[in-house]
Formats: structure tokens, C-alpha cells, sequence
């Protein structure tokens, strides 16, 4: 029996599962922390790795293995393949201001202009998530730093790194070993998932030189070897690595109930958005996975079972014993702002109170569907790209609600397919990792509860049009 080893190195932790190539049966896995923050060394990663696979029982009887890893982080190394500074990550927002120059000037001035084409280079306005704004940032606040960047690379190209033997003191031919894969590629903002190639003028407007980047290998290549001899898969983006996970195809979205909400598909079609609203990233199979975020999820959910007095089981039971569209009562789940649409400004609200409607229940009920309608928006943001929707599969913390299982496949009129809780993205890679030795996919049997679409009548598409005529007013 062969084994594969998946690994997923999150915000918050690392965690790693070993698996059977052939079925994909749960052979046994590892966790370990990562610091807080919005900014650390990357030495802190191969620690928890290293932690994490000594809890899984090691890598010495694993055949292949592969990255998951948080997307965007600006790993940048100098010629001798030392870490310069710490890491920024996703979630660090100094760089918004970058971000905004680099649209001004790719449009002269006009931002609009400027959206408009790096939607068509990249798929993907910047934003300061992206790692050629924190590039930028770079440059601007840390000059003599930005000056002894000879190669940047991205958390999981930088596992993979280490896990092929490389680290600091490796020198250039250490950087020339670098790899990553399309998906974690697609989200720097200076790689063209369409084209399959990086762009090197834009990264020079935003470091002011070229360095070393990683070369970007297929789905199925192989992009190193361990010291003792495991091939090591081209790894991917957490995003892409969860789609593999969940066995998402073309024509499958995932939608994403955590914290906030993420909603992303397999798509045979590249995306160019000059919104700003869908990313335009690739997939782990050699697809594209636009991609568009809600800012509001599960926090939504807490909110109001708090301010009810209630558990979240109870907060769920309430909700479902309310009518569907809560008596009239509609909650704009705004509370965080939102991203989609990109109202940044926004606060949440209640509409058309009355003294009948005003009850637990009817309010439990409106904060899912309101969470529902926010995710139906990004839904239709990335139809309006053309994405083909034929199923959803609802994953995340929130999935696994009734309530909001129910108000998912009303609102959205599609079937839907809820995976058992798992490890979705260091499933995926383990599923990468399979597919690296087999040389194609396995078909690996994935548990779940299939949900069919519920009748998609006049009063369910009256409460889309009442949340939306809020959010507008």
C-alpha cells in the first residue's frame, strides 16, 4: 500500500494527513500552531511542519507529498537564500495604499483604466492581499531591503523548499530549485493564469528589479524530491487545494461558511473582472477558479446568538422554526463592511419590523438568509463571468447547519452537495500527491449529504430582491 502525505499550512496552523494513494483512506495526521499575527518569519512554518509530521508518525513510509498553503505571503530570499524579513502575510493591509497606486498608474491616473487592465494581464485587480502590493510596500517603506531581493517566492513554494533539502545558506543554485504551481502563481498579481506566464514588467514597477521566481510546474509534474526520496507534488493555494479536496469539477462552486464566506468554481474559462470582485486565479487540474469573498459569515451567526442569548444550536433550532423569508424581516449582514459587493463602508442593518414579525425565531431566520443572499451575490458575480453553475457544495464551519443548508438550496435554486467535516485542503494535496505518483487524479469516494434543489418559487426570489433592494436604499 502506497502512501501520500498532504500537508495544509494555514494562517493558524499546519496540518498534515497521510493517506492512501489508491482509495484515499485516512491512514493517520498531525497538527501543530502557528504564531499570530500578520507578519511572520517563515522559520516559524517548518517548525510547526516539522512538529506536526512528527505527531503524524513521519514521512519515512510516504511515496509523495504535497503542499496546501495560505496564498499571497511575500517570502522574499537574498542571493544566499536567507529569509530578508518576515513574512507579510494575506491578511496584512498596509500594503492597501500600494495596491491603489499601482491601479492609478497602470491607468495614468485613471483608476478605471487602470482596473481595466489588470483585470486583462492578471484576472485579478490589485488589491492588499496580493503579493505585488506588499512588493510595493516594500519598496517604498524598506528600500535596503527591497534592494537584497533576489528571489520571491510564496509560503508553500517555500515548504516544498525546505522539504526538498533546500534552505538558508542554499545559495543560487538553491533558488534555481524553487517551484510553485498555477494556482498559488495566479494569486501574486504578476502571473497571467491565461497566458501560463509570469510578468516580469509588473513586477519591476513594483520592486523596481526582477528577481528569481519560481518556475511554475503542471498539475501532475514533479516538482522535487526529499532528501529521502518521496516525490514532492507542485503543491497549491488553499482555495484550489480545498476544490481537490471536495472533488469540485467544472461546473461545481464551492461556497465557503466560515468567518467570512468564500465562494469560488472550477472553471474551464479564465476570469477578467476589472471590478475587482472576482479574482481570477487557476485551479490545481490545470482549470481556472474564479473566485469572489464576502467579508460576513459564521460571525453573523455569532452575533446573533448572542445578542439572543442563545447557543448556536439553539440560534440554528430558532431559525428553522421561522417561516421561510422571517415574516417579512430582512437582515443586511453587513457588519464587518463587505467586499461583494464592495462596499467597504457599509454597517448591517434590519428592515420592515413589525410588531408581529419582530421575534427570535424570524431574526434567527434573517440572519441566514441574509448570509445565504450574501453568497448569493458572489454566486452571481462570478456567473456574470461566466461561470457555469451546476451544483454547489457548501463547506466551512457554518455548512453544517441545517438552517443554513436549507436557506443555501432555496435561494440559490441548485443542488447541493455537504461533504463530511474534514481537512479539506491537506486532503487535496494528499490527492495531488496521489495523483503525482499515479500520474492522474485518483477517483478517491468523498461522504457527504446530497441536498436536491428546492423548488425555486415567486416568494424565494422575493426575499433576493428585498435583501437586495435593502443593501441598495
Amino acid at each position: 500500500m502506497a502512501l501520500v502525505a498532504g500537508i495544509d499550512s494555514s494562517t493558524q496552523s499546519c496540518k498534515v494527513v497521510i493517506r492512501d494513494a489508491d482509495t484515499g483512506a485516512l491512514v493517520r495526521q498531525g497538527r501543530a500552531s502557528h504564531p499570530d499575527g500578520t507578519e511572520v518569519h517563515p522559520e516559524h512554518w517548518w517548525n510547526a511542519l516539522q512538529a506536526a509530521i512528527t505527531q503524524a508518525g513521519g514521512l519515512a513510509d510516504v511515496s509523495a507529498v504535497s503542499v496546501g498553503g495560505q496564498q499571497h505571503g511575500m517570502v522574499c530570499l537574498d542571493g544566499t537564500g536567507d529569509v530578508i524579513r518576515p513574512a507579510l502575510l494575506w491578511n496584512d493591509t498596509r500594503s492597501a495604499p500600494a495596491a491603489l497606486d499601482l491601479i492609478r498608474e497602470a491607468g495614468d491616473g485613471d483608476s478605471a483604466a487602470g482596473a481595466r487592465y489588470w483585470s486583462r494581464a492578471t484576472g485579478t485587480v490589485p488589491v492588499a492581499s496580493l503579493t505585488i502590493t506588499k512588493l510595493r510596500w516594500l519598496a517604498g517603506n524598506e528600500p535596503d531591503n527591497a534592494s537584497r531581493v533576489a528571489a520571491v517566492c510564496l509560503p508553500h513554494d517555500w515548504l516544498s523548499w525546505r522539504l526538498a533539502g533546500f534552505g538558508p545558506g542554499s545559495g543560487e543554485a538553491g533558488l534555481a530549485a524553487l517551484r510553485t504551481d498555477r494556482s498559488d502563481a495566479s494569486g501574486t498579481g504578476y502571473y497571467s493564469a491565461a497566458a501560463d506566464e509570469y510578468l516580469p514588467d509588473a513586477l519591476e514597477k513594483s520592486l523596481g528589479h526582477v528577481p528569481r521566481l519560481p518556475a511554475v510546474v503542471g498539475p501532475l509534474d514533479i516538482a522535487g524530491k526529499t532528501p529521502e526520496g518521496s516525490l514532492i507534488g507542485p503543491g497549491a493555494g488553499d482555495n484550489a487545494a480545498a476544490a481537490l479536496g471536495v472533488g469540485a469539477g467544472v461546473g461545481d462552486v464551492v461556497l465557503s461558511l466560515g468567518t467570512s464566506g468564500t465562494v469560488f468554481a472550477v472553471s474551464a474559462t479564465p476570469a477578467a473582472d476589472e471590478s475587482g470582485l472576482v479574482a481570477g486565479f487557476a485551479d490545481a487540474t490545470g482549470n481556472f477558479l474564479p473566485l469572489a469573498c464576502t467579508l460576513n459569515a459564521t460571525r453573523v451567526f455569532d452575533a446573533t446568538a448572542a445578542l439572543l442569548d442563545v447557543s448556536l444550536e439553539e440560534f440554528n433550532e430558532l431559525a428553522l422554526a421561522a417561516p421561510a423569508g422571517a415574516g417579512g424581516l430582512t437582515l443586511i449582514p453587513y457588519f464587518d463592511g463587505e467586499r461583494t459587493p464592495n462596499l467597504p463602508d457599509a454597517a448591517g442593518s434590519l428592515h420592515g419590523i413589525t410588531r408581529t414579525n419582530y421575534t427570535p425565531e424570524n431574526l434567527a431566520r434573517a440572519a441566514v438568509e441574509g448570509v445565504a443572499c450574501s453568497l448569493a451575490d458572489g454566486l452571481a458575480a462570478l456567473q456574470a463571468q461566466g461561470v457555469e453553475a451546476r451544483r454547489v457544495i457548501l463547506v466551512g464551519g457554518g455548512a453544517q447547519s441545517p438552517a443554513v443548508q436549507l436557506a443555501a438550496s432555496q435561494l440559490l435554486g441548485l443542488p447541493a452537495f455537504v461533504p463530511t467535516p474534514g481537512e479539506y485542503v491537506a486532503d487535496g494535496a494528499a490527492r495531488q500527491a496521489a495523483a503525482v505518483l499515479a500520474g492522474s487524479i485518483p477517483e478517491w469516494t468523498l461522504t457527504g449529504v446530497d441536498l436536491p434543489a428546492e423548488p425555486s418559487d415567486g416568494g424565494i426570489l422575493a426575499r433576493y430582491r428585498r435583501y437586495a433592494a435593502a443593501y441598495l436604499a
